[in-house]
């Protein structure tokens, strides 16, 4: 088949394409690379205005007449080579708003993908309407929403998730899921809230490639090493204020013992780069499922804090700390799981493993692939 995937997050798009062209199908991402992470595409639509003077006058035209800059220059990329996205079997959005443009402007683009090709698909792996509505009516027990509840933060600062709730995103909502023929959940995270939906075919896991990821057994020789990685503009999103508050505790009560890697703002292979030393790695707090980063650190052997609560422990048949620990908004919480790791290190060597053999099991990106053709297909 012939195969357009729209949008990237975290690499999952890129991993769907390898295993996708490990089964011979041909397959083409385009993207704007996720801002500071810089994934690859095979169809780059570049970012403009985004720094100095050209970043102040594109706010100032945005404030005054609602004009944005940014997203008409890539509306007109991506128009300019509408002749590239045409005549595909498949066409995959990685989000309602795949390049993170005006809902104007997305309506334009998906209308033009539905129309020039055969079938088109919606993937829920981020921030959407559907899961910000459930978060923010308190549908979960908790959410990436408990710090503005809580009062850490102003509606402002959670702007880029608060925004789908605007009357315009409502719109792009209920314009794309009448446009796309199903809609696909990335983990337990976004299933939980489209259970019910008529369009919704399910949770499909992210695909890993673990041929790119190569197992690191752990070795007791030095300091257990911690690796934190901060987007900052996601800080109290991703619960990274008890993280640091945990690890303060952790250095003061392990200064030989320990060391800790903080990396902010970096881009994907950067990223990558600075952790493989790690033994754990703090990826967030407010998920019951684990995101992208977390499955690529499993899949290397590295023991996670991240979401493993009870739903995602029944559905795929585990017990607590098995493959990763679940990271909870409790500063001492989380400082009992990381002196229970650095006291007894042979349970980062067994959760590790652990990790690792979970993530070929469940994550491995050519059965994932084979998933997606056979929902596609249906």
């Amino acid at each position: 088949m012939k195969i357009l995937l729209v949008g990237e997050y975290s690499r999952l798009h890129n991993s769907l394409k390898e295993g996708l062209q490990a089964l011979g199908h041909e397959v083409t991402l385009v993207s704007t690379g996720d801002e500071f992470k810089d994934f690859p595409s095979d169809i780059l639509l570049k970012r403009k205005y985004e720094t100095g003077i050209p970043k102040n006058i594109k706010v100032g035209l945005y404030n005054l007449f609602g004009m944005d800059l940014n997203s008409q220059y890539q509306k007109k990329q991506f128009f300019q080579l509408q002749q590239k996205f045409k005549g595909f079997d498949i066409v995959q959005l990685i989000n309602e708003s795949p390049f993170g443009i005006l809902p104007k402007y997305e309506k334009e683009i998906i209308s033009f993908l539905k129309q020039n090709n055969k079938k088109l698909f919606l993937l829920s792996c981020g921030t959407d309407y559907t899961s910000v509505k459930y978060a923010f009516e308190k549908k979960f027990r908790y959410s990436i929403f408990d710090p503005l509840f809580e009062g850490k933060v102003t509606e402002k600062d959670f702007f880029p998730a608060l925004k789908y709730l605007k009357p315009e995103y409502k719109d792009l909502h209920d314009f794309t899921f009448e446009k796309v023929n199903g809609v696909i959940a990335s983990d337990l995270d976004y299933d939980i809230p489209l259970q019910g939906q008529e369009k919704y075919l399910g949770l499909i896991p992210n695909p890993v490639n673990t041929e790119k990821l190569k197992f690191q057994k752990f070795s007791s020789e030095g300091k257990i090493i911690i690796f934190h990685g901060i987007n900052r503009a996601n800080y109290f999103k991703k619960g990274n204020d008890y993280f640091e508050a945990a690890l303060a505790k952790i250095q003061r009560k392990y200064p030989s013992k320990v060391e800790v890697i903080t990396v902010e703002n970096v881009p994907y292979s950067e990223y990558i780069e600075k952790y493989n030393s790690a033994h754990i790695l703090l990826d967030q707090v407010f998920a019951y499922d684990q995101g992208y980063n977390a499955l690529e650190a499993m899949a290397k052997g590295k023991v996670v804090f991240t979401g493993a609560e009870i739903e995602f422990l029944e559905r795929y048949n585990l017990e607590e700390d098995e493959v990763c620990i679940n990271a909870v908004s409790n500063v001492e919480s989380l400082v009992s799981k990381l002196k229970w790791l650095i006291e007894k290190p042979e349970n980062i060597q067994k959760i590790g493993k652990n990790a690792y053999e979970f993530i070929e099991r469940k994550h491995n990106y050519i059965a994932i692939a084979k998933k997606y053709l056979e929902v596609w297909s249906k």
